[in-house]
């Protein structure tokens, strides 16, 4: 369901409802705002006994609002299909911030702490080897039903997928709430905002996250609409992201065995930084294999990096106060890798008139390198402190 509802499909079914840059890095971006909504939902499920029962049913509006979103061609009028689609996605998110807290709060109870960077790196490999291949057959149905049919059939995998995920989340456990020893919202939030480490961690992680999406976010944009490949070579690349990623995933559950999850939140960052730089090799390497090393780049960084500041936020916290200290992070971290593609959005709309070399790498270059220059300065003081 997320493959073929999110990622580069997400990026293709907006360009086919008729989306500019701006638009879909707003798309891209606008779930991350709605991060911050995850400090009130934090302190409101102090309320809460049991988790399961509120995640199901925030859960159940989050996949029926997006999976919603196929039917618009076929419903509204053309001049209607964005403002439509901008309405039900949004709605969705908001409800799947809510359901995200709780599934986090649920699934670090769950899982033993002596365990989970093995649980989640294993986790998250089998994830990524589905996620692969349905990456591949959907790009497939898009290059040989092009256009309305080809994303019905897309959608129409995606609800039997969504029925099938909302049954499954009745099978999960439902134990107790360990509740914050605050009762007070301010008292609540005063806790990860004092504690110095995490507060430093997460500020940095935050800018970080801002360079990252100017870019990364559009790659499926820039490969569609700049360099004008197909539907298929973007499955490729996305597929073999995805396949590093599920190698990474368990090279970064094991050596999170021996090392701290801020220390190889570091080693992270060069791999991302070297993916946005990659791809000024385009001025003298062909398309496809200097594409093929960013995304290769991309997924050994990315899906470390996910992974470790999940691990950071569920296991460098104290239990108790743990929704409010994830609901912190999520929050900073939201806002700005929601400025990061509509920013990034829109600059990929101003130099449209400018040399195409700007747009085909000179801007996606110049991030990689700033963001080199901050992983071995800023990054090496806030993360490999003692």
């Amino acid at each position: 369901m997320q493959t073929l509802l999110g990622g580069p499909f997400l990026t293709g079914y907006l360009l086919f409802l008729g989306a500019e840059s701006s638009e879909v890095g707003f798309v891209l971006a606008v779930t991350t705002l709605f991060n911050v909504l995850q400090i009130l939902v934090a302190y409101l499920i102090q309320r809460l006994q049991y988790r399961k029962k509120a995640m199901i049913v925030f859960v159940f509006v989050h996949r029926i609002l997006w999976g919603a979103t196929g039917v618009i061609p076929f419903i509204f009028p053309e001049r209607w299909w964005i403002p439509v689609f901008m309405v039900l996605y949004m709605a969705a998110f908001i409800a799947n911030t809510v359901s995200g807290v709780l599934w986090t709060s649920l699934i670090s109870d769950m899982v033993p702490a002596k365990v989970r960077g093995r649980y989640f790196g294993i986790r998250n490999t089998i994830l990524n080897a589905l996620g692969a291949l349905t990456l591949f057959v959907g790009g497939v149905i898009l290059d040989r039903y092009p256009g309305s049919e080809g994303f019905l059939i897309l959608f129409i995998i995606s609800w039997i997928a969504i029925s099938a995920n909302l049954s499954l989340f009745f099978l999960y456990p439902d134990p107790p709430f360990e509740h914050s020893s605050e009762r007070q919202f301010k008292a609540m939030i005063r806790k990860p905002l004092a504690d110095s480490t995490f507060i430093r961690s997460t500020l940095f992680l935050a800018a970080w996250l801002f360079l990252q999406t100017l870019i990364v976010p559009l790659y499926s944009y820039a490969m569609l609409d700049v360099l004008h490949i197909s539907y298929s070579v973007v499955s490729i690349m996305t597929v073999a992201q995805t396949m590093v990623m599920m190698i990474g995933f368990y090279v970064w559950g094991n050596l999170n065995a021996r090392f701290s999850n801020r220390t190889l939140l570091y080693w992270t960052l060069p791999l991302i930084a070297g993916s946005c730089l990659s791809w000024g090799l385009l001025s003298v390497l062909p398309v496809i294999p200097v594409l093929l090393l960013s995304h290769m780049l991309l997924g050994a960084g990315v899906g470390g990096f996910n992974q470790l500041a999940f691990n950071f936020m569920i296991g460098d916290t104290p239990k108790s106060e743990r929704p409010m200290f994830i609901a912190v992070y999520s929050a900073i971290t939201g806002f700005t890798s929601f400025l990061g593609p509509v920013l990034g959005g829109f600059i990929f709309k101003g130099i449209a008139n400018a040399p195409d070399w700007v747009s085909q790498y000179g801007f996606q270059t110049a991030v990689g390198v700033l963001m080199v220059l901050i992983a071995l300065t800023v990054g090496r003081r806030v993360l490999r402190s003692p």
